[in-house]
């Protein structure tokens, strides 16, 4: 291969990550002149990839959706086929692989042409898929505004659903999705409250991109990782519920059915009992996991599980007994 031909691939490759590239920094990247970068242009144009330019200082060059495909010369089906798998794969975490899906997904969304965006968003909406889990789902188009508007350093509205059930509306700088057991975390500066926050990816809805560019901000820890680890052992009742209850079974049978690790701590009392200190989440979630438990349990903290689980069990109480005037050889 030619050096142009790889300085070409190359560029393509920059251009294919949702965002605007100054043509300083695509010299300075490729290790070549703005007047190559100008050229370099050009030839992709030639070529039919949609290169689009702005003016000004925060202008750039960007690689628009169109009818040129990425370099990997996939078919119209083996594009809705990889898109729709991605889709698959952000909304359903698979340990290990998902913050790539949702980083390919955004790439690969962004050159697709419209006749195909159109069929993959009819497969997705088409499709129910069964999560392996009990974790909230998350809507992958969620996550491809998000992750594009990161790597364009572009600020995101968007309508908030706190744990408590408080509704906001929120103008934030987004900086990392952060993927952790089944839920992905959105690390960004909330703007209204000058101040770092964590979202739930699953609790926003109608995210856009506002278009308005900043600069990035320095996060206060080494990244976004340890940021979210280290404000998750300080949440309130606002972002979730830690319990603390004392089951009544083996503590290793217990941390089983709880979930595991990530559901919290589950600390031995004995050979038939065990105190678990669960990690934060939302009150039926808690309540889910200690009804599923297969054990007699008293709930310490927090009091909103003790009543939510009292609404519970009138509910179940209600729904399995007999009618007064119906019919009384029902099994018991």
């Amino acid at each position: 291969m030619s050096e142009t031909s790889a300085r070409l691939l190359n560029l393509l490759s920059l251009l294919q990550t949702p965002r605007e590239w100054p043509g300083s920094e695509l010299a300075e990247r490729l290790r070549v002149t703005p007047r190559t970068i100008r050229r370099d242009i050009e030839r992709l144009r030639e070529l039919g990839y949609p290169v689009h330019a702005t003016m000004g200082a925060e202008g750039g060059y960007r690689l628009a959706a169109g009818t040129a495909m990425p370099p990997l010369l996939l078919d119209d089906e083996e594009a809705v086929a990889i898109a729709v798998g991605l889709r698959s794969t952000a909304g359903h975490t698979i340990e290990g692989i998902e913050e790539a899906s949702v980083r390919a997904l955004a790439k690969l969304e962004q050159v697709l042409p419209s006749r195909l965006r159109r069929r993959v968003g009819t497969l997705g909406t088409a499709t129910v898929p069964m999560p392996a889990g009990d974790g909230p789902t998350v809507d992958p188009e969620h996550l491809t505004v998000l992750a594009a508007a990161i790597t364009n350093h572009e600020r995101v509205r968007f309508h908030y659903l706190a744990g408590a059930g408080t509704r906001s509306r929120r103008l934030v700088e987004p900086h990392r999705l952060v993927a952790a057991g089944r839920r992905w975390y959105l690390v960004a500066y909330d703007n209204d409250r000058d101040d770092w926050r964590i979202f739930r990816v699953d609790r926003l809805s109608e995210p856009f991109a506002t278009g308005v560019r900043t600069a990035p901000r320095e996060l206060p820890a080494a990244d976004a990782g340890a940021y979210v680890r280290e404000r998750m052992r300080g949440l309130t009742a606002a972002d979730g519920y830690r319990a603390v209850a004392t089951v009544h079974g083996p503590a290793d049978e217990v941390a089983a059915r709880l979930g595991g690790p990530a559901a919290g701590t589950v600390e031995p009392l004995g050979e038939a009992s065990c105190r678990w200190r669960s990690a934060p989440d939302a009150l039926p979630w808690l309540a889910v996991r200690l009804a599923m438990v297969g054990h007699e349990f008293t709930v310490h903290e927090p009091p909103e599980l003790v009543g939510y689980l009292r609404a519970m069990a009138g509910r179940v109480a209600r729904a399995v007994a007999p009618e007064e005037t119906g019919n009384t050889d029902a099994p018991r």
